[in-house]
């Protein structure tokens, strides 16, 4: 399968349908259950109006974008700049699927002040936006494996911002190197509906979990959303089997976004290969 969908891409490519002008080659249109994005980042468009028109020309459906870029200068606090994006969301009819904190693995939850703020700032912006779902990031110096004391302190954070997350019917997806049961248990301990697992399959697999396993054990009441991730690979052609996470989300009727992360060789042009990610997760997800 994979051949053929590389081959269908070199075509495309060879074709030049990633000229310099970016003609829009692709449709977003998508009937299908599963609805395919990208972060802003990994298309190289960080908290940039610009990323709606490289993921039109990509063919998704939507994007994860960035709430925030650095600490010190706000982004989607501010309405204008929500407006400018729900305006070019609008026009490009791509849609934003979720907003992200990655600025956490930086400035950590579980320990700087400041981002107690930003989380119910993102809450408030995500229902300005009317976006459903919210990653926080826990990597880098934000990490929570290994870190009772951490986990305590993000967990004290959560229930002052789960209540507001309810009112506004947003949820809060945690992103970590926790395994299933690791993060079901701050889940449990938070006490909020809307407290869920961002799930990610490359980092879970990095880990060492059985990530079709946990997967199916957590369930689609406990996953909020899902990155498609290969860290130095195309998607499909790396670590993880994307058939087999196809047959674990159908198992637990799974609906929704699957952000594309990553997935780049090195050395490799960015856009041809997200030309290739976005066919194989045509593909693999295509009803």
């Amino acid at each position: 399968m994979n051949r053929r969908i590389f081959l269908k891409n070199s075509a495309l490519i060879a074709g030049g349908c990633l000229s310099s002008t970016w003609p829009a080659v692709f449709t977003s249109e998508n009937k299908n259950r599963f609805k395919i994005g990208a972060c802003d980042w990994s298309i190289g468009q960080r908290g940039k109006l610009e990323a709606f028109d490289v993921a039109r020309n990509l063919g998704l459906d939507g994007l994860q974008i960035s709430f925030r870029v650095n600490d010190f200068e706000p982004l989607l606090e501010k309405s204008v700049i929500q407006s400018d994006f729900q305006t070019k969301a609008e026009a490009t009819g791509i849609s934003i699927g979720s907003l992200a904190l990655g600025l956490l693995n930086e400035f950590p939850y579980k320990s700087d002040a400041r981002t107690e703020q930003w989380v119910i700032d993102s809450i408030a912006a995500a229902k300005n936006l009317r976006v459903k779902v919210i990653l926080l990031a826990f990597f880098g110096k934000g990490d929570l494996k290994n870190d009772p004391e951490g986990q305590k302190e993000v967990i004290k954070r959560l229930k002052i911002a789960a209540p507001l997350a309810e009112e506004a019917n947003v949820v809060l997806g945690i992103e970590s190197w926790l395994s299933a049961e690791e993060h079901v248990e701050i889940m449990e301990a938070v006490q909020s509906p809307n407290v869920k697992v961002y799930y990610d399959v490359a980092n879970s697999h990095k880990m060492g979990y059985n990530i079709f396993d946990e997967i199916r054990w957590l369930g689609k009441e406990r996953i909020c959303e899902f990155h498609a991730k290969e860290n130095g690979y195309l998607l499909g052609q790396g670590n993880i089997n994307l058939i087999e996470v196809r047959n674990a989300l159908d198992d637990i009727d799974y609906e929704g976004w699957i952000q594309i992360e990553g997935a780049v060789p090195q050395d490799a042009d960015l856009m041809e290969s997200y030309v290739e990610n976005v066919s194989v997760m045509r593909e693999v997800f295509s009803n």
